[in-house]
């Protein structure tokens, strides 16, 4: 089979996508979708970014709602949504009405009202408000708190490793100048966290402060009412609804030096076969990771076999150590291994098996047994986990030569809106880690679309429920929506200054390609025998250029549409990418000179996938640029690459 759905082509699935429901609020507009409220702005000001329900289990897995008898009335300026809602997974049976009421004055009020249909145990219910970063970050709020007290504070610009605010009653800040935009909560406690912590690109504020102890019990028949209200204070004219045309703007100045990029060792433990490391050699990865556990037999036979892989790719190491407490003899073992196999290091990430963050003294055993072998080799430390371990957790960075942590985008929500908001997240910790790093390189490693690890982040993941893809398994890697999607998350850590990146693995369902037995559970997981994802091209574009120049690439609409510029000598190359299931015209200015076209798109993914050499090797069709600009047309989905000499 050489053909795929084009739903599958564009997302992995066929599941439907849901309805999306534009409202007003007098001056206010947003969208509802499945019993959540987005981007509430006013013109184009965001003020917030979702208004949603949660229902978290004790170990913070997130139950999933199903919405019945949903009734939406709305008119030009005002709305009234209605709903039933259950959330059940395992022992979590939560039964809640929900109703959304937008008025003309922009008064929009968001009510719970629920009953627990079973015992569990949660780490929370209710109502949870999410301000976005763009426009929030280092802007001042006044905070009135549950004691009546008033607190003036600002959004934090860094992130924030715990709570910038507590006990919340209410919350305003300014949207414009003469107009604020104030969140009253009701029915419970309400603090703020950070989410730029996990990357998401906003602030949380939640109900139940997490100073009380967790996880708590409900009891069957218990109830829980809540409600969120979003009030105008101050009159400023609303501005006009013409929607403004998408561009990137590309600029002369060089930002960054584009990091390296490599893979990590493919999971499921078998080795590349010769047509898949034909094509990795192709994608010219710098580096391949491998998770070492030292602790374990087993684990010089995963170093034998990723050093043989590296050696084939001409690649070198990245190789990730999870000491115990005998650390000393652990080292020492794997030390006479290495002498042993002689491979290419590029660098040693030491962690802790006990530790969310590598303290000092492990690194400095690290360093007295393997500094020896390769000056070269940078020794690094930091956290296997999210980016809160290392904020919460500074690394110690007078003994470091580089600070690594990981990333992926689905801890709090795992709809394709909430991957593409949490792009920018991504630069959020690359920025945010430089105030604690220094000049220290930053090593992201790797990105993943999935978590490898529990809800919590503290152990590996739960195993999947027979028949059941592994949590840590998501159909996007197929798709179209996966490469788009990594052409934004290298735009935003290579234009942070990111030093080296290492994304997905190199083979199988977490990986650029898919096995060429395919996919163990195919009805789950829609894929081609042999062919590599359409992100695999977008690693070999970049790939194809390093050592080059990171240019800024400004999109008007970063939600939409986003670039990623590279310039190598005379050469200059622009991969845009339209993050959304619609079509797309978008202008590019600062590529004047005439250029080549090329598409990764629905009609020709197939062939991307199935014959990848022959693909890379089509130039691209030839592009002028009159008036000194370029028009694109993005199918949804669309990777362009732009390619200009001279």
């Amino acid at each position: 089979m050489n053909e795929l759905p084009r739903q599958i082509l564009y997302e992995g699935t066929e599941a439907p996508r849901p309805d999306r429901t534009p409202l007003r609020a007098g001056p206010l507009t947003a969208i509802f979708e499945g019993g959540d409220l987005r981007y509430v702005r006013f013109g184009n000001r965001e003020i917030l970014r979702r208004v949603y329900v949660a229902i978290r289990d004790k170990d913070w897995g997130t139950i999933l709602p199903r919405l019945t008898n949903l009734v939406i009335e709305r008119s030009d300026r005002s709305f009234h949504i209605a709903f039933d809602c259950r959330n059940q997974q395992g022992e979590i049976d939560f039964f809640w009405k929900g109703s959304i009421v937008g008025a003309e004055d922009g008064t929009i009020t968001c009510a719970m009202e629920g009953e627990a249909l079973s015992t569990f145990l949660r780490n929370r219910i209710g109502w949870c408000v999410l301000h976005p970063i763009a426009e929030c970050a280092g802007v001042g709020f006044v905070a009135e708190k549950d004691d009546g007290s008033i607190e003036v504070g600002q959004f934090p610009r860094f992130i924030s490793p715990h709570q910038p605010v507590k006990d919340l009653r209410a919350i305003s800040h300014e949207v414009v100048p003469g107009l604020w935009a104030e969140v009253r909560f009701a029915g419970d406690v309400f603090e703020m966290e950070d989410q730029r912590n996990w990357t998401d690109a906003s602030f949380k504020t939640y109900s139940t402060p997490l100073s009380l102890p967790y996880p708590v019990e409900v009891t069957r028949a218990t109830r829980v009412s809540q409600s969120i209200t979003l009030l105008l204070r101050g009159k400023v004219a609303p501005p006009p609804d013409e929607p403004a045309p998408l561009t990137i703007v590309v600029e002369a100045q060089a930002a960054s030096a584009f990091p390296t990029i490599g893979l990590g060792v493919a999971s499921d433990g078998q080795a590349l076969s010769d047509r898949e490391i034909e094509r990795l050699r192709d994608l010219r990865p710098a580096h391949l990771r491998v998770d070492l556990r030292l602790g374990d037999p087993g684990f010089p036979k995963d170093f034998r076999r990723a050093a043989d892989e590296a050696r084939a790719l001409g690649a070198s190491l990245e190789v990730a150590l999870f000491l115990t407490d005998a650390a000393d003899a652990e080292l020492a073992s794997l030390r006479g291994l290495v002498d042993e196999v002689r491979p290419t290091i590029a660098r040693w990430l030491v962690f802790h098996e006990a530790e969310p963050s590598t303290s000092e003294r492990w690194v400095h055993l690290a360093r007295r047994h393997l500094a020896g072998y390769d000056s070269a080799a940078k020794i690094g430390a930091g956290t296997n986990r999210y980016f809160t371990e290392l904020n919460r957790g500074r690394p110690p960075v007078v003994a470091l030569d580089l600070v690594c942590y990981s990333l992926n985008p689905q801890v709090h929500a795992f709809d394709n809106w909430s991957l593409v908001e949490a792009l920018q997240g991504q630069a959020e910790t690359a920025l945010s880690a430089r105030q604690f790093s220094g000049d220290l390189p930053l090593a992201v490693t790797p990105v993943t679309l999935k978590s490898r690890l529990s809800p919590d982040g503290s152990g590996p993941a739960r195993a999947p429920a027979p028949g059941a893809l592994p949590s840590t398994v998501d159909p996007r890697q197929t798709s179209l929506f996966g490469a788009a999607w990594t052409v934004g998350s290298l735009k935003y850590l290579s234009e942070s200054g990111v030093s080296s990146l290492t994304y997905y693995e190199t083979a199988g369902w977490r990986g650029v390609m898919e096995r060429e037995t395919g996919s163990p559970l195919p009805e789950l997981f829609r894929s081609l025998p042999g062919a590599v994802f359409p992100l695999y091209h977008v690693l070999a574009d970049v790939n194809e250029l390093a050592g080059a120049e990171v240019l800024a690439a400004t999109s008007s609409d970063p939600l939409s549409i986003v670039g990623l510029a590279l310039r190598q000598g005379e050469r200059t190359r622009l991969l845009v990418a339209n993050l959304t299931a619609e079509e797309r015209s978008v202008r590019i200015d600062g590529l004047a000179r005439p250029a080549r076209l090329k598409y990764l798109d629905e009609t020709n993914a197939a062939r991307a996938m199935t014959s990848p050499a022959s693909f890379r090797a089509e130039p691209g069709d030839p592009v002028s640029s009159p008036g000194g600009a370029i028009e694109l047309a993005l199918r949804p989905y669309a990777v362009a690459r732009l390619d200009r000499e001279g």
